[in-house]
């Protein structure tokens, strides 16, 4: 039996299907078209879709060393003699640090600090009319800082070394002062916070806009401010703790 294969040669059938591929491959490219050219246009208007919230983080820091800080001074005409008052000042006032419980190492002597005026008269006003008034020509002081790790007791502690002080007629200006960790230690955690925070809120925002919260567009970290406050605990004493603030602002766009 003999097979005879039959091929179809019409040109109208051929032109057909040329027809239908172009057509179908024009349709597609068209569909790809306006896809990619609505991407484009969402994300061109997403552009202008964001919200600016702010993130606040606070941290409180505790102190880790206190000073007590003792300042006194003298002052005359005579030189010598005041220089003199205050170095018999100092070694009484290093006796009863010592007989108090401090060692010597902990006590730091500041250097003699003296102001020559070089004159013995100044103008000054009394009673409406320019007198000349006599004024001590030197002044000669100096400090006595003692460091306590203590922090809780060190206020009460310097009230009672003032009080001690004036009985003794070694009356000196007493200031006490805090140290605190390093600002770098906790500024990492503080910014991270903040940065949570300021999310939070936009999400909220967003949830509210029934949009959803997308990546950050800008961020700006404010200045971290510092205060200082006390805490008091429950048997009686009180610590100085230092409040690290910062609040950071934040463009997220909304999807």
């Amino acid at each position: 039996m003999e097979v005879t294969s039959v091929t179809n040669n019409n040109p109208e059938t051929k032109n057909v299907a040329n027809s239908v591929i172009l057509s179908f491959s024009l349709l597609l490219g068209l569909c790809l078209l306006g896809y990619f050219i609505f991407l484009g246009l969402k994300t061109f208007s997403d552009k202008d879709r964001v919200v600016t919230v702010n993130g606040l983080a606070e941290m409180d820091m505790k102190a880790t060393s206190a000073t007590i800080t003792l300042y006194f001074s003298f002052s005359g005409d005579d030189f010598q003699n005041i220089f003199q008052q205050t170095e018999n000042k100092k070694s009484a006032i290093m006796d009863y640090l010592t007989k108090i419980g401090y060692n010597k190492n902990d006590i730091t002597i500041g250097n003699v600090a003296v102001t020559d005026r070089q004159k013995y008269y100044e103008t000054r006003m009394q009673n409406g009319e320019q007198v000349q008034v006599k004024i001590d020509r030197y002044t000669v002081g100096q400090s006595l800082t003692v460091k306590s790790k203590d922090v809780e007791t060190i206020e009460n502690k310097a009230s009672q070394i003032n009080l001690e002080l004036v009985t003794k007629d070694l009356t000196a200006t007493i200031n006490t002062t805090y140290s605190y960790p390093e600002l770098n230690s906790i500024k990492p955690q503080l910014i991270a916070e903040s940065t949570k925070n300021a999310r939070i809120a936009g999400q909220q925002f967003a949830a509210d806009s029934q949009a959803k919260l997308g990546k950050i567009k800008t961020a700006s970290q404010g200045q971290i401010s510092l205060s200082e406050k006390y805490l008091y605990s429950e048997g009686g004493g009180k610590q100085k703790v230092q409040k690290a603030r910062v609040v950071s602002e934040i463009v997220f766009f909304l999807e």
